[in-house]
């Protein structure tokens, strides 16, 4: 069976998020060790997942893209949650690095998915945020990352490209904040993922943008079993009463 999907913005998210619960390093960390959800606006959607309840999605993110290049106005309000055998624990997550190996995960969003399967995340910060804070400890220790991102971050350009392209000291103009691009490695989970995850169906990229409230929408193919494809489409169609997040950028 066949069918068609859209999905506006914070709807993807909260499939992304369904699905990033349900992939299987994430639901071995949840269940005997320990995940990191840093700073983002879909990671906020994998914290609501993980937890079972709805945070403050206006003040988990750092880095934003309203207009311009930003910085969330409300930055400094949260931090990267810690969830050790399935509870929240109130400890710094850079306290933790030197203990985490492969039963754990590292749960970091992105801003661009590449041709290539690679994520671009910008940088403004001149140490890199929370890619100089937590990839390189991550990557050291071989701490899976898992990649919540949407197909609508799409581009055509190879992120290794513009990793050599781009830079703070770099770009001459900048419409907000001149930023470097990191090349981030780990195990993507954008819409495809998640349904393939959460119902054994295929699904493909067919489409991005549109107008009202489809702006920024993500249009997909669903193929598979006809109970299959029917249950992911209710989901999908179920995710239009999704409430989309207030997040400024500072002026």
């Amino acid at each position: 069976m066949k069918a068609s999907a859209v999905l506006c913005p914070h709807a993807a998210k909260r499939l992304i998020a369904r699905g990033v619960a349900a992939h299987p390093l994430v639901a071995h960390a949840i269940a005997e060790g320990t995940v990191v959800v840093t700073l983002g606006t879909t990671n906020a959607y994998v914290a609501d997942e993980l937890l079972g309840e709805t945070i403050d999605h206006g003040a988990f993110a750092a880095g934003v893209i309203d207009d311009r290049w930003n910085i969330n106005a409300r930055i400094g309000e949260a931090k990267a949650i810690v969830i050790q055998s399935g509870r929240q624990v109130e400890i710094e997550a850079e306290q933790l690095l030197a203990s985490l190996g492969p039963d754990d995960v590292i749960l970091k969003g992105g801003n661009a998915l590449d041709p290539f399967g690679t994520v671009g995340v910008l940088m403004a910060s001149p140490t890199g945020g929370t890619v100089g804070r937590y990839v390189a400890p991550a990557l050291a220790r071989g701490v899976p990352i898992v990649i919540p991102i949407s197909v609508g971050k799409s581009i055509r350009a190879s992120i290794a490209y513009l990793a050599l392209q781009m830079g703070s000291q770099c770009i001459e103009l900048a419409a907000g904040l001149p930023s470097g691009i990191y090349p981030l490695i780990g195990h993507v989970v954008s819409e495809i993922e998640a349904v393939n995850l959460l119902y054994d169906v295929d699904a493909t990229h067919v489409a991005s943008g549109g107008i009202g409230a489809g702006a920024g929408s993500v249009s997909l193919l669903l193929e598979g079993e006809a109970d299959t494809v029917r249950s992911a489409f209710a989901f999908i169609e179920s995710l239009r009463d999704e409430e989309e997040p207030v997040v400024q950028g500072r002026q």
